[in-house]
């Protein structure tokens, strides 16, 4: 199998570039994402692939940095902006074409955060999506997708389950099943990751029902998939880590709520995952602040 990837290095270039919507430079992990994403709906699956591979060619023709390709950090945003807009809307030529326009632009956004060594995450996928559905909204008439008419079976208990979705919403999937392909796929990539996903998570959806947000939402995943990123992005080994991980999430839930709350995002298609990217660009200054302060 190593034999193929080398001879294909542009397929294990898409593999971990999904994988690295997560975090992880893991082929097998973006493998089993996009089998999640098939499950639910073969519109994202093939929108996740055809938006991260044009991602990846873009990064190549501009001759952008081989290892930073090879480690798929080009096709992470790429990969949400088409999952995104497959989701929000009937799958039209346009939107089609949107989705190999956004793979691009996520690209080139991306390589122009990494140039300043400034951590965006996934924040030119927010950017690029944000942009397209504000103007998708109000200059056509193309309908949402059935998708976003799914309904989830609500219950008074926030358990496992409810964790679990949160991990399916990263990218957009509502199946419990995704959810759990998305979480074996960070697991074989970083167990402690995934275990510090999965309370995150859970913790997420503790805090947005103390908060009074709308239990079927919350058990939805929509209130834990932030977090799950938060607590992904902290984790590690060494106790402090934990620290860190409890503090990110706090942050992340308490934005997505407030976010949510007042419908700030509403007119560009929601918060997606800008609750996490604050939030870590937040954790990371009070850690670097802290940091200081103990030398």
């Amino acid at each position: 199998m190593e034999k193929l990837f080398k001879q294909i290095p542009f397929v294990d270039q898409i593999l971990k570039g999904v994988g690295q919507v997560m975090l992880q430079e893991n082929r097998w992990t973006g493998l089993l994402f996009i089998i999640g994403i098939f499950l639910g709906s073969w519109q994202c699956g093939t929108a996740s692939i055809l938006a991260t591979a044009t991602a990846t060619q873009t990064a190549k023709l501009l001759k952008y940095d081989e290892k930073e390709i090879n480690a798929g950090l080009y096709g992470f945003s790429a990969a949400l902006v088409g999952v995104a807009l497959a989701f929000l809307f009937q799958t039209t030529v346009l939107i089609w074409a949107l989705i190999i326009v956004g793979g691009s632009l996520a690209a080139i956004l991306q390589h122009f955060f990494i140039q300043r060594k400034f951590p965006a995450f996934t924040f030119p996928f927010i950017l690029v999506t944000w942009v397209f559905t504000f103007t998708l909204h109000h200059f056509t008439q193309i309908p949402p997708s059935d998708l976003m008419s799914v309904k989830f079976e609500d219950s008074k208990f926030i358990d496992v389950l409810t964790a679990i979705q949160g991990f399916g919403e990263v990218i957009f999937q509502g199946s419990p099943l995704s959810g759990f392909l998305f979480f074996l796929g960070v697991f074989i990539s970083s167990p402690v990751a995934a275990l510090y996903g999965l309370a995150g998570s859970l913790l997420s959806a503790y805090i947005s029902q103390l908060n009074g947000e709308a239990l079927e939402h919350v058990h939805m995943g929509l209130f834990g998939f932030n977090a799950v990123l938060s607590a992904i992005f902290f984790s590690g080994h060494k106790k402090i880590d934990g620290l860190w991980v409890l503090i990110a999430v706090v942050i992340t839930a308490g934005l997505n709520d407030l976010i949510v709350d007042y419908k700030i995002l509403d007119a560009f298609g929601g918060v997606f995952t800008f609750p996490f990217v604050a939030a870590t660009w937040l954790t990371l200054l009070l850690k670097k602040v802290v940091l200081k302060k103990s030398i």
